[in-house]
Protein backbone atom coordinates (compact mmCIF):
# COMPACT_ATOMS: atom_id res chain seq x y z
CA UNK A 1 0.00 0.00 0.00
CA UNK A 2 1.33 3.27 -0.86
CA UNK A 3 1.66 6.61 0.66
CA UNK A 4 0.06 9.74 -0.35
CA UNK A 5 1.71 13.13 0.15
CA UNK A 6 0.08 16.75 1.27
CA UNK A 7 2.52 19.15 0.37
CA UNK A 8 1.61 22.51 2.30
CA UNK A 9 2.74 25.04 -0.16
CA UNK A 10 4.82 24.97 -3.83
CA UNK A 11 7.51 27.15 -3.27
CA UNK A 12 11.35 26.79 -3.36
CA UNK A 13 11.28 24.03 -0.38
CA UNK A 14 7.96 22.42 -0.76
CA UNK A 15 7.51 22.74 -4.59
CA UNK A 16 11.07 21.13 -4.99
CA UNK A 17 10.95 18.36 -2.41
CA UNK A 18 7.18 17.90 -3.80
CA UNK A 19 8.44 17.82 -7.27
CA UNK A 20 11.10 15.55 -6.72
CA UNK A 21 8.36 12.69 -4.97
CA UNK A 22 6.32 13.50 -8.47
CA UNK A 23 8.85 12.53 -10.62
CA UNK A 24 9.49 9.50 -8.45
CA UNK A 25 5.90 8.20 -9.52
CA UNK A 26 4.94 8.84 -5.98
CA UNK A 27 1.27 10.33 -5.12
CA UNK A 28 1.93 14.02 -4.27
CA UNK A 29 -0.79 16.84 -3.93
CA UNK A 30 -0.37 19.86 -3.45
CA UNK A 31 -1.96 22.46 -0.71
CA UNK A 32 -1.83 26.26 -2.18
CA UNK A 33 -3.09 29.18 -1.90
CA UNK A 34 -5.70 30.92 -4.76
CA UNK A 35 -2.96 33.40 -6.40
CA UNK A 36 -0.60 30.08 -6.39
CA UNK A 37 -3.02 27.87 -7.49
CA UNK A 38 -3.88 29.78 -10.63
CA UNK A 39 0.14 30.42 -11.49
CA UNK A 40 0.62 26.59 -11.41
CA UNK A 41 -2.29 26.28 -13.42
CA UNK A 42 -0.56 28.29 -16.29
CA UNK A 43 2.86 27.45 -16.00
CA UNK A 44 2.90 24.22 -14.56
CA UNK A 45 5.45 23.22 -11.73
CA UNK A 46 8.58 24.24 -13.09
CA UNK A 47 12.11 23.17 -11.66
CA UNK A 48 15.55 24.31 -12.52
CA UNK A 49 18.01 22.43 -10.68
CA UNK A 50 21.98 21.66 -11.25
CA UNK A 51 20.21 17.96 -10.27
CA UNK A 52 18.22 18.22 -13.17
CA UNK A 53 15.27 19.75 -14.55
CA UNK A 54 12.04 18.67 -14.62
CA UNK A 55 8.19 19.98 -15.49
CA UNK A 56 4.79 18.99 -14.73
CA UNK A 57 2.06 20.28 -16.72
CA UNK A 58 -0.64 19.18 -14.62
CA UNK A 59 0.20 19.08 -10.95
CA UNK A 60 -2.22 17.82 -8.52
CA UNK A 61 -3.47 21.14 -6.36
CA UNK A 62 -6.00 21.58 -4.32
CA UNK A 63 -6.91 24.59 -1.72
CA UNK A 64 -8.40 25.33 1.82
CA UNK A 65 -11.63 23.84 1.86
CA UNK A 66 -11.18 21.02 -0.51
CA UNK A 67 -11.71 17.40 0.51
CA UNK A 68 -9.42 14.59 0.56
CA UNK A 69 -7.39 12.31 3.60
CA UNK A 70 -3.50 12.14 3.15
CA UNK A 71 -0.88 9.49 4.95
CA UNK A 72 2.16 12.59 5.31
CA UNK A 73 1.95 16.33 5.32
CA UNK A 74 5.15 17.41 4.11
CA UNK A 75 4.88 21.01 5.76
CA UNK A 76 7.21 23.66 3.77
CA UNK A 77 5.69 27.10 5.04
CA UNK A 78 7.46 30.14 6.00
CA UNK A 79 6.99 30.50 9.56
CA UNK A 80 5.18 33.42 9.88
CA UNK A 81 2.63 31.42 7.68
CA UNK A 82 2.09 28.45 9.98
CA UNK A 83 -0.41 29.72 12.13
CA UNK A 84 -3.18 30.85 9.37
CA UNK A 85 -2.48 27.18 7.92
CA UNK A 86 -2.69 24.84 10.86
CA UNK A 87 -6.40 25.05 11.31
CA UNK A 88 -6.73 24.13 7.13
CA UNK A 89 -5.11 20.97 8.02
CA UNK A 90 -7.39 19.05 10.33
CA UNK A 91 -9.90 18.17 7.32
CA UNK A 92 -7.12 16.44 5.70
CA UNK A 93 -5.97 14.36 8.59
CA UNK A 94 -6.74 10.31 9.16
CA UNK A 95 -6.12 8.58 12.58
CA UNK A 96 -2.69 8.27 11.71
CA UNK A 97 -1.25 10.86 9.95
CA UNK A 98 2.36 11.97 9.76
CA UNK A 99 3.23 15.22 9.74
CA UNK A 100 6.97 16.47 8.85
CA UNK A 101 7.62 20.13 9.42
CA UNK A 102 10.58 21.46 6.99
CA UNK A 103 10.81 24.89 8.56
CA UNK A 104 13.84 26.80 9.95
CA UNK A 105 14.14 26.92 13.92
CA UNK A 106 12.55 24.90 16.42
CA UNK A 107 9.49 27.04 17.89
CA UNK A 108 7.48 26.10 15.38
CA UNK A 109 7.34 22.36 16.98
CA UNK A 110 5.30 23.52 20.14
CA UNK A 111 2.40 25.34 17.82
CA UNK A 112 2.26 21.77 15.79
CA UNK A 113 2.32 19.82 18.94
CA UNK A 114 -0.38 22.43 20.60
CA UNK A 115 -2.42 22.14 17.92
CA UNK A 116 -2.84 18.48 16.71
CA UNK A 117 -2.21 15.07 18.57
CA UNK A 118 2.01 14.99 19.85
CA UNK A 119 2.63 11.46 17.94
CA UNK A 120 1.42 13.06 15.28
CA UNK A 121 5.03 15.49 14.76
CA UNK A 122 8.01 14.25 13.55
CA UNK A 123 11.22 16.11 13.46
CA UNK A 124 12.74 16.96 9.74
CA UNK A 125 14.76 19.43 8.45
CA UNK A 126 16.42 20.33 4.47
CA UNK A 127 19.53 21.78 3.42
CA UNK A 128 18.75 23.15 0.05
CA UNK A 129 19.54 26.57 -2.09
CA UNK A 130 16.74 27.11 -4.04
CA UNK A 131 14.30 30.41 -4.68
CA UNK A 132 11.16 31.06 -6.30
CA UNK A 133 11.57 33.23 -9.09
CA UNK A 134 9.01 36.32 -10.35
CA UNK A 135 7.80 33.88 -13.20
CA UNK A 136 7.21 31.23 -9.84
CA UNK A 137 9.63 28.50 -11.61
CA UNK A 138 11.95 26.70 -8.47
CA UNK A 139 15.14 27.56 -9.08
CA UNK A 140 17.89 25.09 -7.39
CA UNK A 141 21.28 26.54 -7.54
CA UNK A 142 23.70 24.42 -5.49
CA UNK A 143 24.61 20.15 -4.99
CA UNK A 144 22.63 20.07 -2.19
CA UNK A 145 19.30 18.69 -1.62
CA UNK A 146 18.78 16.69 1.55
CA UNK A 147 16.09 16.38 3.28
CA UNK A 148 16.44 14.65 7.08
CA UNK A 149 13.46 13.45 9.21
CA UNK A 150 12.93 11.00 12.43
CA UNK A 151 10.61 10.57 15.27
CA UNK A 152 11.53 13.41 18.26
CA UNK A 153 12.15 10.76 20.66
CA UNK A 154 14.88 9.07 18.50
CA UNK A 155 13.45 5.77 17.95
CA UNK A 156 13.25 4.10 14.33
CA UNK A 157 9.67 3.34 13.98
CA UNK A 158 8.01 1.33 11.57
CA UNK A 159 6.19 4.73 10.26
CA UNK A 160 9.68 6.52 9.76
CA UNK A 161 11.02 2.87 7.91
CA UNK A 162 8.21 3.06 5.21
CA UNK A 163 8.09 6.66 4.61
CA UNK A 164 11.70 6.62 3.91
CA UNK A 165 11.40 3.81 1.91
CA UNK A 166 9.22 5.87 -0.54
CA UNK A 167 11.72 8.50 -1.15
CA UNK A 168 13.95 6.05 -2.20
CA UNK A 169 13.85 6.31 -5.56
CA UNK A 170 13.74 10.30 -5.82
CA UNK A 171 16.12 12.75 -6.86
CA UNK A 172 17.07 14.05 -3.83
CA UNK A 173 19.43 13.26 -0.99
CA UNK A 174 16.92 12.36 2.02
CA UNK A 175 18.01 10.54 5.41
CA UNK A 176 16.40 9.19 8.64
CA UNK A 177 17.84 10.29 11.97
CA UNK A 178 17.82 9.05 15.30
CA UNK A 179 18.93 12.09 17.09
CA UNK A 180 16.85 14.17 14.78
CA UNK A 181 16.47 17.68 17.80
CA UNK A 182 20.05 17.58 17.98
CA UNK A 183 19.83 17.88 13.73
CA UNK A 184 17.22 20.48 14.11
CA UNK A 185 19.18 22.92 16.96
CA UNK A 186 22.80 22.36 14.58
CA UNK A 187 20.95 23.51 11.92
CA UNK A 188 18.70 26.55 13.58
CA UNK A 189 22.42 27.52 15.15
CA UNK A 190 24.45 27.77 11.15
CA UNK A 191 20.87 29.17 9.30
CA UNK A 192 20.49 31.97 12.31
CA UNK A 193 23.97 32.90 11.85
CA UNK A 194 23.82 33.01 7.96
CA UNK A 195 20.65 34.73 7.84
CA UNK A 196 21.93 37.11 10.29
CA UNK A 197 25.02 38.01 9.14
CA UNK A 198 23.77 38.37 5.66
CA UNK A 199 20.83 40.28 6.25
CA UNK A 200 22.58 42.46 8.74
CA UNK A 201 26.12 43.55 6.17
CA UNK A 202 23.08 43.64 2.95
CA UNK A 203 25.68 40.72 1.13
CA UNK A 204 27.05 37.53 0.26
CA UNK A 205 29.20 35.56 2.77
CA UNK A 206 32.22 36.35 0.69
CA UNK A 207 32.68 39.91 1.40
CA UNK A 208 31.66 39.25 4.94
CA UNK A 209 34.61 36.25 5.43
CA UNK A 210 37.08 39.05 3.33
CA UNK A 211 36.62 41.25 6.43
CA UNK A 212 38.15 41.16 9.24
CA UNK A 213 35.49 42.35 11.23
CA UNK A 214 32.97 40.71 9.65
CA UNK A 215 34.74 37.06 10.84
CA UNK A 216 35.00 38.14 13.91
CA UNK A 217 31.33 39.37 14.40
CA UNK A 218 30.03 35.79 12.73
CA UNK A 219 32.00 33.83 15.03
CA UNK A 220 31.17 36.16 18.34
CA UNK A 221 27.50 35.76 17.04
CA UNK A 222 27.93 31.99 16.76
CA UNK A 223 29.30 31.76 20.72
CA UNK A 224 26.34 33.95 21.63
CA UNK A 225 23.71 31.78 19.94
CA UNK A 226 25.68 28.69 21.15
CA UNK A 227 25.35 29.44 24.48
CA UNK A 228 21.60 30.20 24.81
CA UNK A 229 21.29 26.78 23.42
CA UNK A 230 23.13 25.14 26.11
CA UNK A 231 20.19 26.12 28.12
CA UNK A 232 18.07 24.31 25.78
CA UNK A 233 16.90 20.33 26.00
CA UNK A 234 19.39 19.74 23.61
CA UNK A 235 23.44 18.45 24.20
CA UNK A 236 26.99 19.46 23.09
CA UNK A 237 26.14 22.85 21.96
CA UNK A 238 29.87 23.32 21.95
CA UNK A 239 30.29 20.75 19.40
CA UNK A 240 27.99 22.31 17.25
CA UNK A 241 29.72 25.59 17.47
CA UNK A 242 32.36 24.67 15.33
CA UNK A 243 30.21 22.67 12.87
CA UNK A 244 28.65 25.73 12.33
CA UNK A 245 31.80 27.87 12.32
CA UNK A 246 33.88 25.31 9.57
CA UNK A 247 30.13 25.05 7.71
CA UNK A 248 30.58 29.14 7.37
CA UNK A 249 33.65 28.90 6.26
CA UNK A 250 33.33 26.60 3.23
CA UNK A 251 30.15 27.90 1.59
CA UNK A 252 30.76 29.68 -1.82
CA UNK A 253 31.17 33.66 -1.84
CA UNK A 254 28.21 34.07 -3.48
CA UNK A 255 25.77 32.25 -0.87
CA UNK A 256 23.24 34.07 0.97
CA UNK A 257 20.38 33.14 3.42
CA UNK A 258 16.91 32.89 1.90
CA UNK A 259 16.14 35.70 4.85
CA UNK A 260 18.39 38.07 2.77
CA UNK A 261 17.11 37.28 -0.90
CA UNK A 262 13.33 37.99 0.82
CA UNK A 263 14.95 40.66 2.54
CA UNK A 264 15.57 41.76 -1.24
CA UNK A 265 12.53 40.85 -2.55
CA UNK A 266 10.93 43.08 0.17
CA UNK A 267 8.99 40.00 1.33
CA UNK A 268 8.53 39.21 5.31
CA UNK A 269 11.29 37.47 7.07
CA UNK A 270 11.35 34.93 9.66
CA UNK A 271 13.14 37.52 12.79
CA UNK A 272 10.53 36.37 15.16
CA UNK A 273 10.65 32.76 14.40
CA UNK A 274 14.44 32.40 14.26
CA UNK A 275 16.46 35.25 16.09
CA UNK A 276 13.12 36.53 18.18
CA UNK A 277 13.11 33.06 19.53
CA UNK A 278 16.71 32.99 20.80
CA UNK A 279 16.44 35.63 22.38
CA UNK A 280 13.22 35.39 24.31
CA UNK A 281 15.41 32.16 25.42
CA UNK A 282 18.38 34.30 26.35
CA UNK A 283 16.39 36.30 28.63
CA UNK A 284 14.82 33.66 30.15
CA UNK A 285 18.25 32.34 30.94
CA UNK A 286 20.11 35.78 31.76
CA UNK A 287 22.58 35.12 28.59
CA UNK A 288 24.28 38.61 27.21
CA UNK A 289 23.75 38.56 23.37
CA UNK A 290 24.56 41.84 22.14
CA UNK A 291 25.76 40.30 18.68
CA UNK A 292 21.98 38.46 18.02
CA UNK A 293 20.13 41.90 19.59
CA UNK A 294 22.28 43.52 16.40
CA UNK A 295 20.82 41.20 13.98
CA UNK A 296 17.30 41.36 15.57
CA UNK A 297 17.47 44.89 15.35
CA UNK A 298 17.98 45.25 11.85
CA UNK A 299 15.20 43.12 11.24
CA UNK A 300 12.99 44.45 13.22
CA UNK A 301 13.74 48.07 11.42
CA UNK A 302 13.41 46.29 8.06
CA UNK A 303 10.24 45.26 8.83
CA UNK A 304 8.46 48.27 10.28
CA UNK A 305 9.92 50.06 7.04
CA UNK A 306 8.46 47.66 5.17
CA UNK A 307 4.94 48.12 6.65
CA UNK A 308 5.24 51.22 5.89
Amino acid sequence: MGVNFLVVGAGAVGGYFGGRLLEAGEDVTFLVRKKRKEQLERTGLVIKSVKGDVTFNDPPLIEKGDSGKFDVILCSTKAYQLEHVLPDLTSFMHEDTVIIPLLNGIQHLDMLTRSFKKEAVLGGLCFIESTLTQEGYIRHTSSGHRLTFGEINGEMTPRVQMIAKTFESTNADVRTSTHIMEDMWRKYLFITTLSGVTTLFNTSVGPIRNSTEGLAFTRRLIQEISSVMQHSDTTNSGHFEEKAWKQFMKLSDETKASMQKDLEKKLPVEADHLQGYLLQLAEKHQVNTPYLKAVYTNLKIYEQSRKG
